[in-house]
């Protein structure tokens, strides 16, 4: 019963990875440079992420300062954080951009949660999808008699132990963002 299930296992720890990214761009109340890491500034004719213009830091709980390499692309780096429509607050001053974050309402914390839910789901929907494309090549290799058949179902039990854990830790994932949108 030989079996790899490290291509598996490395799609389980890419949807771990994404699912992270996206919760990283989930403002919760408090300052976190993750949440400009989507958006793209125009800048010197073509359109580049903000961290490859500017300084992103922590000024306060609550807000972010933006440092721009250039101080003639500070006006650039406004319109397209205000562009992004992230409920954030921008002011220019002399040595770059505020970006303040409000309280969040009761509202928009349902609203982030069923978002945070939502992206949850689609990360176990890639965990279904790489199970499915496991088994079809488990099963395959039976049909070839490279594997018995209690081979193929002691490897459809590791491999359902292996969903199990990979969406558990999803869940935790999910918990954890929770809670911290509702502090």
């Amino acid at each position: 019963m030989n079996y790899d299930f490290k291509i598996f296992d490395g799609k389980i720890a890419g949807a771990r990875e994404w699912l992270a990214r996206e919760y990283a761009g989930l403002r919760t109340g408090r300052a976190s440079p993750a949440i400009l890491d989507g958006i793209s500034v125009s800048a010197y004719g073509s359109m580049a992420p903000i961290k490859q213009v500017a300084n992103v830091g922590i000024e306060d709980a609550r807000t972010l300062r933006v440092s721009a390499w250039d101080a003639s692309i500070i006006k650039d780096i406004e319109r397209a954080i205000t562009a992004a429509n992230l409920g954030i607050g921008t002011t220019a001053d002399s040595s770059g951009l505020r970006i303040t974050f409000p309280e969040l309402t009761v509202e928009r914390r349902e609203q982030l949660v069923k978002i945070a839910k939502h992206k949850l789901e689609e990360a176990r929907t890639a965990i279904r999808v790489a199970r499915d494309e496991t088994w079809k090549d488990i099963q395959e290799k039976e049909r070839e008699g490279a594997l018995t058949e209690d081979d193929k179902f002691q490897l459809k039990e590791e491999l359902q132990k292996r969903v199990d854990n990979g969406n558990g830790e999803l869940e935790k994932a999910f918990e954890k963002k929770e809670a911290e949108m509702s502090a």
